[in-house]
């Protein structure tokens, strides 16, 4: 089992930091951003019973598994789906790490 994971958390263009804020309260020490376009369909906005908002970011972070639960949790209650921000979030396994304490 990996000692760490990445979270990935997708939100709305402008909701970075309010990601980074959520997942630093459960432990999370830093991230990195990319802005990002979604190329959902408007037939996805009429299931869903939502706007989606093209314009994203995605919030890639590094955590100990210890974490991950709680940060994930983090970032549903303030960036999820049900917010403006209209977040989504998954996370990865991570193999090997270069360059932090292991």
């Amino acid at each position: 089992m990996s000692k760490f994971s990445v979270i990935f958390s997708i939100v709305n263009n402008g909701f970075a930091e309010s990601a980074m804020d959520a997942a630093k309260k459960f432990g999370a020490t830093g991230g990195t951003v990319l802005h990002a376009r979604g190329t959902a369909s408007k037939e996805a906005e009429k299931i869903y019973g939502i706007t989606i908002e093209p314009d994203k970011e995605i919030v890639m972070i590094l955590v100990n598994e210890e974490c991950k639960k709680d940060i994930l949790l983090g970032l549903y209650d303030e960036v999820g789906v049900g917010t403006p921000a209209q977040g989504i979030a998954f996370t990865l396994p991570v193999d090997d790490v270069i360059g932090i304490g292991s």
